[in-house]
């Protein structure tokens, strides 16, 4: 365990407590007060209500869209539904920046609706909910429908039987076995949008921000840092509390788990109402989820001969110091180091936290979740204010963007990996260790084989969530190295056809890279693996 900590510490928690120590001291003396004066203002109200409300409402949002989605998955066997699996999953991967730039072209100015019936939806808060809705479908899909597949049915068949009525049955049978897992991923899908930074700052314009939004404001526009300081202090604290609910009622879902029957349920629907809920999720896939993408690809092909593609081999230093398809390679290889770093040490942190128990135990394994809800913009400016002094002086070395990335994915990696190390016997690592085994051959020949496949998965995972990132790396990305999200959100901010062209182009090529990465991930996807 001592290396995870130690990463931790030094790349999580000594940048964050730097950013904070810097806004909020002052002559080495703690301002404190600054607390209260940051919380009087009205605009800054407006963004704690602002980001509260929207989280809360994207979630009801969310869980209304795609519980029906999750009954389908899990009782319903049709032909593609592999396929459509790993459809509804790509959104989840996708980086916020092309999310935001794929409903930019569905609702914006020249958008598909603009060009329709005249109706524009950017800047409102209606393309922000749906683009939460669009980004965490899978989430409810996944982490529900992994539990409802589990459930027994003949335990409501036989509620039915005694004389409830199909709905009695449900609330009073499924319903209370499946409220953990509604629960768990309400709770996923609010940290999510609580934290939501590139697809407000996309779609949202100058009307609506979130407190990460307002963080990047703060810290690269005004330089206001002792504001950014309170903001983060407030976001800390807030996904803390989060993170603790969600960690309860993962417990609970794991209790649930080990009473129901574990066979597998799913079957041809059956009668015209089945197949009526069938066809309604398959419309709101495609409307919801495949409409987005498919614009993104159509508006970056509006130029004849591939033109925007073509663009993207030109130098332009108006923006970047080398020609934007350079962030394809660099994105590349800054992914491939980062899902190194993610793997050796969330495989370590997981390992660790199978073969141990207790509290503190338990405050490691929520300390991994907190990268995914702290802010990345803090996290990502407080390398730089860091990571620049001897013996960890960074600042002008390429590893800090895979540093940050694989931040993100080490909760990805101790997810993934954390049910298979539980499921594996302990007797057998036991076994070997008597006969002789060293430490590292019981992990070579009892734990890896049996984790290997898990631990692919949780590669792909840590390659596309690092692929993604934005919120740090938008901070530590060198002008001649830009990352693919990077380069498309400068496109996006530079007035003119051509560069909304070419981050359309970027957009969809980092969209496919994604894609291809979780299609691989899905061939080795077994059900032993971990769901979100």
């Amino acid at each position: 365990m001592a290396l995870p900590v130690a990463f931790f510490g030094v790349f999580f928690a000594y940048p964050v407590a730097a950013i904070v120590a810097r806004g909020l001291k002052v002559d080495g003396v703690w301002q404190l007060g600054r607390i209260w004066d940051v919380l009087a203002q009205s605009d800054i109200r407006h963004v704690l209500w602002f980001t509260t409300w929207q989280a809360l409402a994207s979630t009801a949002l969310t869980l209304l869209i795609a519980l029906p989605g999750a009954y389908v998955f899990a009782r319903f066997d049709f032909r593609g539904k592999q396929v459509l699996r790993a459809v509804v999953t790509v959104p989840f991967v996708l980086p916020t920046v092309v999310v935001g730039t794929a409903f930019l072209a569905l609702v914006g100015r020249g958008g598909l609706l603009d060009e329709l019936w005249g109706v524009r939806l950017d800047t409102t808060v209606w393309a922000i909910l749906l683009a939460h809705v669009f980004f965490n479908y899978a989430v409810v899909v996944r982490t529900v429908g992994g539990l409802w597949s589990q459930l027994d049915p003949r335990q409501e068949e036989a509620a039915r039987m005694l004389g409830a009525s199909r709905l009695a049955a449900w609330r009073k049978v499924t319903l209370p076995a499946l409220s953990p897992a509604v629960a768990a991923a309400a709770l996923m899908v609010f940290l999510f949008t609580f934290t939501s930074f590139g697809v407000v700052q996309i779609l949202g314009g100058p009307t609506f921000s979130t407190l990460e939004v307002e963080i990047y404001r703060q810290t690269s526009e005004i330089f206001d840092l002792s504001t950014a300081a309170v903001l983060t202090i407030i976001q800390f604290v807030a996904v803390g509390a989060i993170l603790a609910v969600h960690a309860w009622t993962v417990r609970r879902r794991e209790t649930a788990l080990r009473l129901v029957a574990p066979e597998t349920t799913a079957r041809r629907p059956r009668g015209a109402g089945q197949w009526a809920l069938l066809a309604g999720v398959l419309a709101t896939i495609a409307v919801l989820l495949v409409l987005p993408l498919a614009v993104l690809v159509q508006r970056s092909l509006d130029a004849p001969d591939f033109g925007y593609y073509r663009a993207l081999t030109t130098d332009d230093s108006g923006i970047f110091l080398v020609a934007p398809i350079e962030a394809i390679g660099n994105s590349l290889e800054y992914a491939l180091a980062a899902t190194a770093i993610a793997v050796l040490i969330g495989g370590l942190a997981a390992a660790a936290l199978t073969r141990r128990a207790g509290r503190l135990v338990r405050g490691f394994d929520a300390l991994l979740m907190l990268p995914l809800g702290v802010s990345a913009v803090t996290v990502g400016f407080g390398f730089l204010i860091a990571l620049d002094e001897p013996p960890l002086n960074l600042r002008s070395s390429w590893i800090l963007v895979p540093l940050a990335q694989a931040l993100v994915g080490v909760p990805f990696v101790v997810r993934t990996m954390l049910p298979v190390l539980r499921a594996v016997d302990g007797r057998l690592r036991e076994a070997a260790a008597v006969l002789g085994a060293s430490p590292w051959r019981v992990w070579r020949e009892v734990d890896l084989p049996m984790v290997r496949r898990a631990l692919l998965v949780a590669a792909g995972f840590a390659f596309a969530v690092s692929l993604g990132e934005f919120g740090a790396t938008v901070f530590i990305a060198r002008p001649d190295n830009p990352t693919l999200p990077v380069a498309v959100a400068r496109l996006l901010g530079r007035a003119g056809d051509l560069n909304y062209g070419q981050a359309m182009a970027l957009s969809t090529i980092l969209m496919v890279v994604c894609a291809v990465a979780l299609l691989l991930l899905e061939r080795v996807r077994t059900d032993r693996t971990g769901e979100f």
